[in-house]
């Protein structure tokens, strides 16, 4: 389910500390492994931006930042007008470190079931569209060609991004030719050039490796006491270096038997 966003600055609801028990409880699987259910909680919790690298990696809340200068991105009003926008949370101009600060610049990527295919719904739950004029839209609540795109990665320039029309054009960005107006967008490029090359910035719990990384993590966040209810006795400093050790290589569920059964021995021995 994806949450509800936050950007930078915004004050963030005070939580709510769990009991030992509560941490405990939550933390026991059924499988015999203990997960730490406050690590997991943080990593989902994430609420950072990340640039996508590859294909895969798009999926969730994106941010268009389009080759301009400064960067903008792509947003979206109420009325449907898809129109290029500033981007107020960036570090020195350098599109890598762009971040949202209005939901209208927010679109939610999907793969479209069955095929190759992107679509993306923008803050009032319609899709961005390109007519056979190149002109883009968000007015749509149904999903045709029009609001079926692909997205290539750029062969030369790594982390960057063309995003395709059903009718093989693309995305670009054209510099305003008057002074205070702003860039325009359109879908009507028909080849691939600096104009139609940009950036897609994620949200870091929907980046695959990323999520793997901090599940990892947050397998390794595990307490003595958790592991000590994990096999069912006290354990000393080396058996608790093992386990923590087994986690992190994967071999953990062998080496929590392995202790159990030591603890059979020794009792009954």
């Amino acid at each position: 389910m994806v949450k509800p966003l936050s950007f930078k600055g915004d004050k963030k609801p005070k939580k709510r500390k769990r009991t030992e028990v509560e941490s405990s409880d939550a933390a026991q699987s059924g499988s015999g492994e203990v997960v730490s259910a406050t690590a997991t909680q943080e990593a989902a919790d994430d609420d950072s931006w990340v640039s996508a690298e590859a294909l895969g990696d798009v999926v969730g809340p994106v941010l268009f930042v389009l080759p301009t200068e400064p960067p903008t991105c792509l947003a979206c009003d109420a009325n449907g007008k898809v129109f290029t926008d500033s981007i107020a949370n960036i570090i020195d101009n350098n599109p890598a470190t762009a971040e949202p600060h209005d939901v209208r610049q927010v679109w939610i990527a999907n793969k479209i079931a069955g095929t190759e295919n992107f679509r993306f719904k923008g803050r009032y739950g319609k899709y961005l569209s390109c007519d056979k004029y190149g002109f883009l839209s968000a007015t749509s609540e149904a999903v045709s060609p029009l609001e079926t795109w692909n997205i290539i990665p750029t062969a030369d320039t790594p982390g960057t991004f063309q995003l395709q029309t059903q009718r093989e054009t693309f995305l670009t960005v054209k510099e305003a030719t008057k002074a205070n107006a702003a860039p325009e967008v359109r879908g009507d490029a028909t080849d691939i050039n600096f104009d139609t090359t940009f950036r897609l910035r994620m949200q870091a719990r929907f980046k695959p490796k990323l999520k793997a990384s901090k599940e990892e993590k947050a397998k390794e966040k595990i307490s003595r006491k958790e592991l000590e209810e994990a096999v069912g006795r006290r354990l000393d400093e080396d058996e608790v270096r093992t386990l923590k050790r087994a986690r992190r290589e994967g071999d953990y569920h062998e080496q929590l038997l392995v202790l159990k059964v030591k603890g059979k021995h020794d009792k009954y021995g």
